[in-house]
């Protein structure tokens, strides 16, 4: 079971959006604990919280800090802490590591020596230092783009309180992981903060902290947090109730609080009159994380934008970009494969040039040959029209990136045929419409797409990522 779906397992078995910091801080341990064993007590304060909350929170987070700074005593706390946690409930390390030297041998000790399912990291040195941590599939991690520290105001409002940096740092960090793999940790007490971020960030998980300082506002808090389906935020139980003998009582409290403000919220979202022309908002796109990543690098844009046939549209696509985002390129081959799965074929062929990296990747991927058409025929050497090893007769499924027209894909299958290959299929991410795959169907090929250009804006629509004057500018140009 991967993070995600083992913490709504959580939030749902709970009704739940708290989670615990298990932290072995002697200042705020309760006095009681005073035997002449420090770790001793820590571990009996700590297994306590746990078994106070185990009934109503959803995560549990200890930080790492705390026990680092009991040297090695503190170490065997933590395996002997992360031990006693119910194995359902999933357990985010708040490590904010930052080294990239590090990255590789703390991700495979963290996730696979000491099971833990999430971890909070630094996002100062970039991708490369996140991605050995996204190479365990079934974890997680968050991505610190906030601070509630005043200190680091100056750094975090820069250049302006309009286009601050943190809204940057959550822009660019979407790049790196799925919804499902990367979440955001948001420190702040000002809901306007959390809801620049939400807006930048509609389908990621928020930790947030800081919540609880003075003059905040619980409600204004879940109002600017929660996502439009009324989830995706994390609540930090108080650090001062921890400390109570009562905890058990105080927690469930609170817990009926964030819920009865959650539901008051989500229903008066759902009250709203909003005008969605043709959309339904019940249906989500089996493929809504990777639609909404692609407008995010920049592959899907709309504004006014001149083809080459000299007619203007409304919109521009432009699948180029993919390759250096290798998570997006991971995911968007993923999306092919599981096309390809149910088809019958003995090789793949791109065609020239756009598709011969995805050709290329789905080759590694399925164990499959491939081969690919040649654009222009050189004038030396072999003059090979194809290249690649292949036989005649064998049945070739042609990968494109997106069908537009059809002519360029059907001509690259037109030669592979006259080497006496066999196509039936060709499967590319995008499909324009206005009858392109009928086009395909008179000509003898069955069309595949990953999806549609009306199911991505319909879907980009609903999340809020395009205006209604962009979504009916669209329908325009396709009616």
């Amino acid at each position: 079971m991967n993070f995600f779906d083992k913490l709504q397992g959580s939030i749902s078995q709970n009704q739940s959006l708290l989670f615990v910091g298990l932290d072995p801080n002697p200042e705020m341990m309760p006095k009681h604990y005073n035997s002449q064993d420090i770790i001793s007590d820590l571990q009996n304060w700590l297994q306590f919280i746990i078994t106070e909350t185990a009934d109503f929170v959803c995560a549990y987070k200890p930080t790492l800090g705390f026990y680092e700074a009991l040297g090695v005593p503190g170490l065997e706390l933590l395996q002997k802490i992360i031990a006693a946690i119910p194995r359902h409930i999933p357990i985010i390390l708040d490590a904010k590591h930052s080294d990239l030297n590090t990255s590789t041998v703390f991700a495979r000790a963290v996730f696979t020596a000491w099971n833990i399912d999430a971890i909070t990291l630094s996002p100062y040195t970039g991708q490369d230092h996140v991605a050995p941590f996204l190479f365990y599939p079934d974890k997680a991690v968050f991505i610190l783009c906030c601070t509630s520290n005043v200190g680091a105001e100056a750094l975090q409002q820069y250049p302006t309180n309009e286009s601050p940096l943190y809204l940057q740092v959550v822009k660019e960090s979407k790049n790196w992981g799925t919804p499902e793999q990367l979440g955001l940790e948001v420190g702040t007490i000002n809901p306007e903060v959390l809801a620049l971020i939400r807006a930048v960030a509609p389908e990621r998980i928020i930790m947030a902290r800081s919540v609880w300082a003075e003059g905040s506002n619980l409600n204004q808090i879940l109002e600017a947090g929660l996502s439009a389906n009324g989830d995706g935020l994390l609540i930090p139980v108080p650090q001062d109730m921890l400390s109570q003998p009562n905890l058990a009582e105080n927690i469930q409290v609170l817990r009926a609080e964030i819920n009865q403000a959650k539901t008051k919220i989500v229903r008066d979202a759902s009250t709203c009159a909003v005008w969605l022309p043709d959309v339904s908002v019940s249906t989500q796109h089996p493929q809504q994380d990777l639609i909404l990543q692609l407008y995010d690098i920049g592959c899907i844009m709309f504004g006014s934008f001149v083809q080459a046939s000299g007619a203007t549209f409304p919109y521009y696509i432009d699948l180029r970009k993919i390759i250096s985002n290798p998570q997006i390129f991971n995911q968007v081959l993923i999306a092919y494969e599981e096309i390809l799965s149910s088809l019958n074929f003995d090789r793949l062929a791109g065609i020239p040039y756009g598709s011969l990296p995805t050709a290329t990747g789905l080759s590694l991927r399925l164990h499959c040959p491939m081969i690919y058409p040649r654009k222009e025929v050189k004038a030396h050497g072999t003059r090979r029209l194809i290249e690649g090893s292949f036989y005649p007769g064998e049945t070739v499924v042609v990968v494109d990136d997106i069908l537009i027209t059809g002519k360029s894909v059907m001509e690259g299958a037109e030669k592979l045929k006259s080497a006496g290959l066999n196509i039936q299929d060709i499967v590319v991410l995008i499909d324009h419409e206005n009858g392109v795959k009928a086009r395909l169907l008179d000509n003898g090929y069955r069309g595949h797409s990953v999806f549609t250009l009306s199911e991505i804006t319909e879907t980009l629509y609903q999340v809020g990522r395009i205006s209604q004057e962009q979504f009916l500018a669209f329908k325009e140009s396709e009616g």
